[in-house]
């Protein structure tokens, strides 16, 4: 009886993972692509192919870190069971669900996250303070540092003195120096090392000492793909500025929405990572896959109608505005997953889509919108803790687990 109730529990806790990861396919994946079809760069179908295919890539590569801060980092001294993972992901998995109905902007990051705190304590763990300090402190300078890298990159694009021909590639070329340093699972490493970079693996090719604790071939191979941006992007700026944006439009749209996946899945698996690394035994890529598959429904079943709405909300916005929200939003979750942070991929857009504004003279987001978004993300973090609390109480009384 007792195992036939544990399977019963992985499988619900794997297919309750699922529609959570099918749920950010269709939700936090979107955003990237919408200014491309806005500014009529790619259709709408083509996107959510894109999308759907991009964000699955970017969860099996890069979504380690964060899923295992999600499943292993948040409680000290106990592990997550199948029965709380379960509790968990149906408390993350109803905030969501919540937000799609309502309209209220959730976060998944702060449900999740919430959701599993919740969990750990009602197991009698004990709070994990410094990965708290760590987050909430990552939290904290999202808005200031999207919306400020935002301002200065809409700042750039509007300069007369700056032709686009000059401005558009240069932020390529910011782009693709960071993408040659982005970690990948899939890129060979040193055994000491969890996951190496394009510009780390060339570079351990090439028998240079460092200096000052710096590698030069790193900064080489960094330097020649952000050359190679710039000049691929000012060359199609140079046939036409429209065409020029457009591309760059799609390309970065890509790189978005590769990164969302990364920082994304792991709000799905981590959860389970116990569950099937520990119990079942086994190796992390399965659990990534699992999730990679719900982004890629996700995208591909719930994303069109999505980005035909939010298309015309960047549309209005304008492509230079769309750009400037969306290259911060590249960084930080790039950041954030190399630090294994857990986070709001709509909390850095929105941060983003300010700071650009602010830029032309005006934020074009009301400052009670504003108070009242802040306002629900903390009620969801607070809420979350205790129902998933709760929750796993009410499932282990009611189980015996």
């Amino acid at each position: 009886m007792a195992g036939l109730l544990f399977w019963a529990l992985v499988v619900l806790a794997t297919l309750t993972s699922l529609v959570t990861a099918w749920a950010l396919g269709a939700n936090s994946n979107s955003p990237p692509f919408a200014p491309a079809i806005g500014a009529n760069a790619i259709s709408t179908m083509r996107a959510a192919f894109l999308i759907g295919i991009l964000a699955a890539l970017g969860a099996l590569t890069q979504g380690g870190a964060i899923s295992e801060t999600v499943g292993a980092g948040l409680i000290e001294g106990v592990q997550i069971t199948s029965l709380a993972a379960t509790a968990g992901l149906l408390t993350a998995a109803g905030f969501m669900a919540f937000g799609v109905y309502s309209g209220y902007p959730v976060p998944a990051a702060f449900a999740t996250t919430g959701a599993m705190v919740g969990v750990g304590l009602s197991l009698g763990g004990d709070p994990a303070i410094d990965t708290y300090r760590r987050i909430v402190t990552f939290w904290a300078l999202v808005p200031p540092v999207s919306g400020g890298l935002a301002y200065l990159t809409a700042t750039i694009l509007r300069r007369d003195d700056i032709p686009e021909t000059v401005g558009v590639p240069l932020l390529a070329a910011v782009v693709g120096g960071i993408i040659a340093n982005v970690q990948l699972a899939i890129v060979p490493s040193p055994p000491d090392v969890a996951q190496s970079s394009l510009a780390g693996f060339i570079a351990r090719q090439i028998p240079i000492p460092p200096v000052a604790g710096i590698d030069p071939a790193v900064i080489v191979v960094t330097f020649i793909a952000a050359t190679v941006s710039f000049r691929f992007i000012r060359r199609r700026t140079q046939e036409s500025v429209d065409k020029g944006i457009r591309t760059f439009l799609v390309l970065l749209g890509s790189v978005v929405a590769f990164s969302s996946g990364g920082s994304q899945v792991g709000l799905a698996t981590g959860p389970l990572e116990n569950l099937y690394g520990a119990e079942l035994g086994l190796p992390g890529f399965v659990l990534l896959a699992l999730g990679a598959v719900g982004i890629l429904g996700g995208a591909w079943m719930g994303a069109p109608r999505l980005l035909q709405a939010t298309s015309r909300e960047y549309a209005q916005l304008g492509v230079r505005r769309s750009i400037a929200a969306l290259v911060p939003g590249f960084i930080i979750a790039q950041l954030a997953i190399a630090l294994g942070i857990p986070i709001s991929f709509n909390n850095i857009i929105i941060s983003g889509v300010i700071g650009g504004g602010l830029a032309g003279g005006s934020a074009g987001v009301s400052r009670r919108k504003i108070g009242v978004t802040i306002a629900f993300w903390l009620v969801t973090l607070v809420a979350s803790i205790t129902i998933g609390f709760g929750l796993y109480r009410l499932l282990a009384a009611v189980l015996g687990g």
